[in-house]
């Protein structure tokens, strides 16, 4: 067997061995509505939430901001404060039909301002100073299993990085559905082995190939797709979703975030790709019949700081807005308008909604799940889905 096939059925394996307590008497059954299907869209990098919901209304964000802001003219406006940046005028109508929410001041306490560290923390839904081996949806499987008929739990799209899904024992990775389906992630079905252990291995192997081998679906899409990676992620992601077995969610990822110079033409260019990638996505979900049981929501380890540095960029700050879009979203404002009256010591934002609270809004509202034995702790969650 290939190393890296045997590394990585065997940290399936160990994931199965090592589900607590609490878990594991969930696995006989689950009342968790799976039918409804949850799309991550991470934003790598740190995206800047300042000029990407603009509070245009403050003149400090202009003060902070005097090469790299919005001008008030460009901005796209949403509310007597906040608009989006010019480049995000495809989403205009999701906002308009009240199927876009955007949540404000999305952070955590003690944020940590390393990519790496602060990706894991998004990732497994852990404290700032809490260090957790297992995705959060991973733990969500886990505890609510996902009917066995779905081809898959979770699905990540042009990454290797399994993410929010790490040790998920049926989650599955793949770059384009083109290569998924000639390579299957694992190249070939293993064997049988006498060994108990290595055969549950070589099993999870197997179960995993023949879950690559349906993830298509085949569907003649008439949308148009944008060119590019994120285009042809949102392609994949779509045929996956019109894939009538099922998985419980996909994650897609957008890189180029961490703008430290020249970022306003980087930054547009971003907001144009994300925006267009995101109304393809929804097109596609309506043309399957799925936009209404679908929910979409981006993230980013962090935000950017308020004031702009000197090589016409900026650095890791802390809080930054978030999109949850779908059929049965309540759009709006939520959240907090950014305090930049109140920066801290570092020059950065305090943050008014803690990113657990959007993961408890999966897990309670969207999907029917209790979120504090996954989370750890009590988080609020958010109203902004409509019962079915």
């Amino acid at each position: 067997m290939n190393r890296r096939i045997f590394l990585q059925a065997a940290a399936g394996a160990a994931a199965l061995a090592s589900i607590p307590g609490w878990a594991q008497s969930a696995l006989s059954a689950s009342s968790a509505n799976f039918g409804n299907l949850l799309i991550l869209v991470e934003l790598k990098g740190a995206n800047d939430g300042l000029n990407t919901v603009v509070p245009f209304a403050d003149q400090t964000y202009y003060s902070l901001r005097p090469r790299i802001g919005i001008k008030r003219e460009e901005v796209l406006q949403l509310s007597e404060r906040a608009g989006f940046h010019p480049g995000l005028a495809p989403l205009l109508p999701l906002w308009k039909n009240g199927q876009l929410a955007v949540i404000e001041g999305v952070g955590y306490p003690n944020a940590n301002l390393s990519h790496f560290r602060s990706i894991e923390i998004w990732d497994t839904a852990s404290g700032a100073n809490e260090y957790l081996h297992d995705g959060w949806l991973a733990r969500a499987f886990a505890a609510n299993p996902v009917p066995r008929s779905y081809l898959a739990d979770g699905v990540v799209v042009g990454s290797n990085d399994m993410g929010p899904v790490e040790n998920s024992p049926r989650s599955v990775a793949l770059v384009n559905t083109d290569q998924f389906l000639r390579q299957a992630k694992f190249a070939e079905r293993g064997g049988y082995a006498k060994n108990p252990a290595l055969n549950h291995i070589l099993q999870v192997e197997n179960n995993i190939v023949e879950a690559a081998a349906g993830l298509n679906g085949h569907f003649e899409f008439k949308t148009q797709y944008p060119a590019g990676n994120f285009g042809s992620q949102v392609k994949t992601a779509a045929q996956v979703a019109a894939n009538k077995s099922g998985v419980a969610a996909l994650r897609l990822s957008l890189g180029g975030f961490d703008t430290h110079q020249n970022q306003p033409n980087t930054h547009a260019n971003l907001m144009k790709t994300l925006a267009e990638g995101l109304v393809a996505l929804q097109a596609s979900l309506q043309e399957i019949g799925r936009w209404n049981n679908t929910l979409v929501m981006t993230y980013s380890e962090f935000g950017r700081r308020p004031r702009e540095n000197q090589s016409g960029g900026t650095d890791h700050g802390t809080a930054a807005p978030q999109f949850v879009m779908g059929g049965r979203v309540k759009g709006g404002l939520y959240g907090q308008a950014p305090q930049l009256a109140r920066l801290d010591g570092n020059g950065n934002l305090p943050y008014a909604v803690d990113f657990r609270d959007l993961y408890a809004t999966v897990l309670e509202r969207w999907w029917g799940v209790p979120a504090q034995g996954v989370l750890g702790a009590r988080f609020a969650g958010l109203d902004l889905v409509r019962a079915a």
